[in-house]
């Protein structure tokens, strides 16, 4: 959760902080968090190489001891430069979208940002009953401050944490000309994922299905006490099948002008084919040598959280491992939770998919 604001004095600081105007025309001064005691931002200062270089905008993985600008959250909106164009990658975890967003680091083009920790505030906020500020205005303001362009003629790309789905209907509808991939892995895959981190994925899809309920975003009729009763992957299946309900709704309601949807396999089946589709979609130019560099370059080559050489061919062997430890329990538990699927109308291949033939 957002701390409260401090008050910096020069003599903390080994540099000086910069005005509040130059720093909020500056995108390497990132809007870090949300306060909403104080209705204030908090910048902090990571150039665009560190931003590269870290797995994810948050404090695990930014440099240690870097001083924020506490800025009015309405101050802030009000100084920043005329946005870049700005897309979405949505996702349900475990599905290559930290891949995809560093694909999309590319000067001069696009610049990716991978799980900006402001919107994870702003659910958190929501989640407590988001007191003080009006929440559209909040997020109207934090869509304004993730625009600001890295370079001339580029886009950004967010790709939020998948704690922010929820929000993702409010910010498409704040922002008329963003457009979204809603990036899922298929079902047995994102089982074969969970199983395989062991307790670790374990508990983390109990968390999940935690801030989901306090979301009021699972509707498959089970009770609290149903959850209780089930095992670690059917809570995994639970999650993966309400965030697949939200892809669903977010496709309806934007229709396949401003919302595609894709699986992971057809992104690792055929990356360049998928990634030139997506950038035409995101409106980005993109030639044939400048897809090849992407295709071959850290982003598909590189794991996305270790940084180990990484290929799609790795991926796969690990998939095939966790699938043949975890088989019986696996299967057992996709079939139920199609079986739950159907009856909540919730499709495994949401529509408006990115590639035609895309099935998972």
């Amino acid at each position: 959760m957002p701390t409260a604001p401090k008050s910096v004095t020069m003599d903390q600081r080994t540099t000086p902080m910069p005005s509040v105007a130059a720093a909020v025309a500056d995108p390497e001064w990132i809007a870090h968090r949300y306060d909403p005691e104080f209705d204030a931002v908090h910048l902090l200062h990571v150039p665009r190489d560190t931003q590269r270089d870290a797995i994810f905008l948050t404090d695990e993985y930014l440099p240690k001891g870097l001083e924020p600008l506490v800025v009015r959250r309405a101050e802030a909106g009000g100084l920043a430069p005329p946005p870049a164009p700005l897309h979405f990658i949505f996702h349900s975890a475990y599905c290559c979208s930290t891949l995809v967003a560093r694909a999309f680091d590319r000067p001069g083009w696009a610049m990716g940002l991978k799980e900006p920790l402001i919107l994870n505030d702003i659910v958190g906020w929501r989640r407590r009953g988001g007191q003080g500020a009006d929440m559209a205005s909040v997020l109207d303001d934090t869509l304004t401050l993730l625009a600001r362009p890295y370079g001339p003629g580029e886009a950004v790309v967010v790709k939020p944490s998948n704690v922010a789905n929820i929000l993702a209907a409010p910010i498409l509808t704040l922002r008329p000309d963003a457009r979204a991939l809603l990036l899922r892995a298929p079902l047995r895959t994102y089982l074969a994922s969970i199983a395989k981190k062991e307790m670790d994925g374990r508990l983390w899809v109990r968390n999940l299905l935690l801030g989901l309920l306090d979301d009021n975003a699972v509707d498959l009729g089970f009770t609290g006490r149903d959850h209780l009763a089930h095992t670690d992957l059917q809570v995994a299946a639970v999650g993966w099948l309400a965030q697949q309900a939200i892809f669903q709704m977010l496709a309806e309601r934007f229709g396949p002008g401003r919302v595609r949807t894709l699986d992971s396999e057809t992104l690792t089946r055929d990356p360049a084919t998928v990634m030139g589709a997506l950038a035409a979609f995101f409106g980005l130019p993109l030639d044939a040598a400048s897809l090849v560099d992407m295709i071959s370059g850290p982003a598909f080559t590189r794991h996305s959280k270790f940084g180990s050489d990484f290929a799609s061919a790795d991926r796969a062997e690990e998939h095939r491992i966790a699938n043949q430890t975890h088989a019986d329990e696996i299967e057992k538990v996709a079939i139920w939770a199609e079986i739950v699927a159907r009856g909540a109308g919730i499709e495994l291949n949401p529509p408006a998919p990115l590639m035609t033939e895309a099935k998972s």
